[in-house]
């Protein structure tokens, strides 16, 4: 009996977290507007305090992009920055005034590594969501 009633309350708060994540995708889905396209991807993460949240994607040579990063329920409160595999800094969003989304168009393909964290002024925990969409 103990072990369901824990197996009720961790599924019972995974219910009230995707929820969440679904309002924050929701809120970020904005930003990738008609012009864009979605790749279809929801990179998704449950972050608390100094947690950082980390995302891999391919982006390829000749395209504009746009990611979106959001956090809760106003724009701002999601700190990103993007590395190439060599953790080279490409973009870092608190240098723009922690801009919810970049436009950008690499001139080769690259494999990107993409951080994110609670701006500390926002809150100490909630669900970070990045979408990348390309023109189309």
């Amino acid at each position: 009996m103990k072990y369901l009633l824990t197996a009720l309350i961790i599924a019972f708060g995974a219910t009230i977290a995707d929820a969440q994540c679904d309002i924050t995708a929701d809120v970020c889905q904005k930003h990738i507007t008609d012009d864009y396209l979605s790749d279809g991807q929801h990179y998704r993460a449950l972050l608390l305090t100094d947690q950082i949240a980390e995302f891999n994607a391919t982006l390829y040579g000749g395209t504009t992009y746009r990611v979106s990063a959001c956090s809760g329920t106003q724009d701002g409160n999601l700190l990103f920055s993007v590395f190439d595999k060599d953790r080279n800094l490409i973009f870092k969003n608190i240098e723009h005034l922690n801009a919810p989304y970049w436009d950008f168009q690499l001139e080769s393909s690259m494999d990107v590594i993409i951080e994110a964290e609670l701006d500390p002024i926002a809150g100490n925990s909630g669900c970070a969501v990045m979408l990348i969409g390309f023109k189309r």
